[in-house]
């Protein structure tokens, strides 16, 4: 069964104890790889930041360390199963949007990670998952809330061996931490 094409609209919304909201640049591509996007300097604009071109165009480009403790994280997702499996649009960039933050201490295991879905993005056949990729704890379709089941932790960081070099070289911000945590030890000899 395929899935019908999610709407590119995103639920507007905010997490409680934040004043802003937060969203992953284009495939990681700039050292500056999230988008703030606080209510206060929208201008009444939160539909249009609920989207993909408006909060490109409306949010403010941040550090992945700048950023402070997240409380939610809102995945979008083209397909889910009701274990908390889900598939997005295929590049692996929301996992690694949330590797990244775990490793930078912005996430934990209890970090709620929820999406939006139609009910006919919620499928009976089984989606595979990786190791590196993040369940979903809550699904919100238009007649239901589905609490997934915790079966496992989620990733609790960056698998760097499944990373070219060449990924790497894209992402600027993996790139920079890649190079601090697989920094030579500068112990002197005796």
């Amino acid at each position: 069964m395929q899935p019908r094409r999610p709407p590119a609209r995103r639920t507007p919304g905010r997490p409680p104890g934040r004043q802003d909201g937060l969203d992953g640049g284009p495939r990681l591509r700039t050292e500056r790889c999230f988008l703030r996007l606080d209510p206060r300097t929208l201008g009444g604009k939160l539909a249009q930041a609920a989207t993909i071109k408006g909060a490109t165009a409306l949010g403010v480009p941040v550090v992945p360390n700048a950023i402070g403790r997240i409380d939610l994280i809102v995945a979008g997702s083209v397909a889910v199963h009701p274990t908390g499996a889900r598939l997005g649009k295929g590049g692996g960039y929301s996992d690694l949007e949330f590797a990244l933050a775990r490793a930078l201490g912005l996430v934990d295991d209890d970090t709620p990670v929820v999406t939006t879905a139609h009910e006919l993005q919620v499928l009976d056949e089984a989606i595979p998952m990786t190791e590196h990729d993040v369940r979903l704890d809550l699904i919100v379709t238009p007649e239901r809330v589905i609490r997934t089941p915790r079966r496992q932790p989620k990733p609790a960081g960056i698998f760097w061996e499944k990373l070219s070099e060449e990924e790497l070289a894209a992402m600027p911000a993996l790139a920079k931490l890649h190079r601090r945590a697989h920094k030579p030890s500068s112990r002197r000899r005796a």
